[in-house]
């Protein structure tokens, strides 16, 4: 293993460059390079093995090793990344995250235009895509921009930074989903990914609000004053469902996952609540089961004129959406799968020795670093999140995140919210993010790079400073 040992390192340094070189220089794919990748390294590791002398090969079924990678990964978490996406996309369609929108806005008020931008963007980002919510809630954007006379580069800037913060770290968007399924966190503990992603990623949304609000008030909007008013957008909707249910099929998959991890918590020589009720509120609080509750809930908000048609499209938009990061997602997997059929983490162990050098966060700052790298090269999060929690979960024993803190599994945790800290690192011209931000808030390139692609930066410092604190004290 010694003498093979950099040689695994230097093919999985390539193979990650090729992912990068392929998704962001040629455009393919991030699903196709990925794929290209994990066929290179696992022939780079078979031959190295090979000439090193091994007893083994180091890979001895490639084709299989990736298939059952792939559909591994896809069994843990394919059904909760495909409920998350439809449910997001039925609050879009109905009109629901109109009516979040407004609640936030009346919560915080009209004196304070760019915290309610960043807040009411932070709160439907948890569902909906951080690039459908901006385009559903830019015309409020421009409305309330007309009505203040605020800067629109400023309340575009909050808003978007606040759709990006819980986009990135808060499940039930795919993105963490696929991120804690790609690091080892079983459905059972996907609410603890939760609870410490709503204060990191408020973190988060906080900084990209202050960046707003000091950085970008005095750059100019080319927006067109004759665009279409909020309340123009919302006359759209037959009927926009009500606060209480449009926050129903959000709140309520949170709440049973999160009594169900309180129910199955350990307690003596069993869980905290034994017995049929132990059993069936761990039952609901998994999360396959509570988001397919939440989806129930969510086809609840549709208006009482509807046809089969109109339903089967919204579904299929939704199933669409989850399509790309399913695939990723089994791709990611399929390539995690090759890595640990390699003895590459006991390498990476014997360099380390006891740990004391890299592990704990400083392993979580090489993790931000990985994540930033592949996110600033090939422009998509949810690829980085993927990727980076792929080639991470081989190697977190190593790196010493494997701690466990009671029933909390705080060392793959804490690794998902690294990742998720550099995912953000930084949106620009090869982020698709970054462009809607640009034609639906009539920002110029340049004041784009000043203002989005600069908070962004700032998020991510900011969320991996909080994310280091907490493992100083966690880990």
């Amino acid at each position: 293993m010694e003498t093979s040992g950099p040689f695994l390192l230097l093919a999985l340094a390539a193979s990650i460059g090729l992912i990068i070189l392929l998704s962001g220089r040629f455009k393919l794919h991030p699903f196709l390079a990925i794929v290209l990748s994990t066929y290179a390294f696992g022939l780079a590791a078979m031959g190295i093995g090979a000439i090193a002398g091994s007893d083994k090969p180091y890979v001895d079924d490639l084709g299989g090793t990736i298939a059952e990678g792939f559909g591994t990964i896809l069994k843990s978490i394919g059904l909760v990344i495909v409920f998350g996406t439809v449910i997001g996309k039925v609050l879009e369609r109905t009109g629901a995250a109109v009516t979040l929108a407004d609640a936030v806005l009346k919560l915080v008020g009209r004196r304070h235009p760019a915290i309610a931008m960043s807040l009411m963007g932070w709160v439907v980002s948890i569902p909906v895509f951080c690039d459908s919510g901006y385009v559903v809630l830019s015309p409020l954007q421009r409305s309330i921009a007309r009505k203040t006379g605020k800067n629109p580069v400023v309340l575009g800037t909050a808003l978007a930074t606040g759709l990006y913060a819980s986009h990135t770290f808060v499940p039930p968007t795919p993105g963490p989903i696929a991120a804690a399924g790609n690091i080892g966190i079983g459905a059972n503990g996907l609410i603890w990914v939760i609870l410490f992603g709503i204060p990191v990623s408020l973190a988060a949304a906080g900084a990209g609000l202050v960046w707003a609000l000091r950085r970008t008030a005095h750059l100019e909007s080319g927006l067109d004053k004759a665009e279409e008013t909020f309340e123009e957008y919302k006359a759209q909707f037959e009927r926009i469902p009500g606060l209480g249910r449009a926050l129903t099929p959000i709140v309520v998959p949170i709440v049973l996952m999160a009594i169900g991890s309180v129910a199955a918590f350990p307690s003596g020589d069993g869980t905290l609540v034994s017995g049929m009720l132990g059993d069936v509120l761990t039952d609901l609080g998994s999360p396959v089961n509570a988001l397919l509750i939440g989806v129930v809930l969510a086809l609840a908000l549709l208006p009482a004129r509807w046809d089969a048609q109109t339903l089967t499209t919204w579904v299929g938009e939704g199933l669409s959406d989850a399509a790309i990061i399913l695939v990723i997602t089994g791709a990611g997997g399929a390539f995690g799968s090759v890595i640990k059929e390699t003895p590459i983490a006991d390498y990476v162990k014997s360099l380390i020795g006891d740990g004391s050098s890299v592990a704990g966060p400083l392993a979580l700052l090489v993790l931000f670093a990985l994540a930033a790298l592949l996110k600033t090269a090939q422009g998509s999060t949810t690829a980085s999140l993927i990727i980076t929690s792929t080639l991470a979960q081989p190697l977190l024993p190593a790196l010493g995140l494997d701690t466990m803190l009671g029933g909390i599994p705080m060392g793959q945790v804490l690794a998902v919210m690294a990742i998720g800290a550099g995912a953000m690192v930084v949106s620009h011209v090869n982020d698709s993010y970054f462009w809607v931000v640009t034609q639906f808030s009539g920002m110029s390139i340049s004041t784009a790079y000043r203002a989005q692609t600069a908070a962004t930066l700032v998020q991510g410092l900011v969320a991996i400073a909080v994310v280091l604190g907490m493992g100083v004290f966690l880990l």
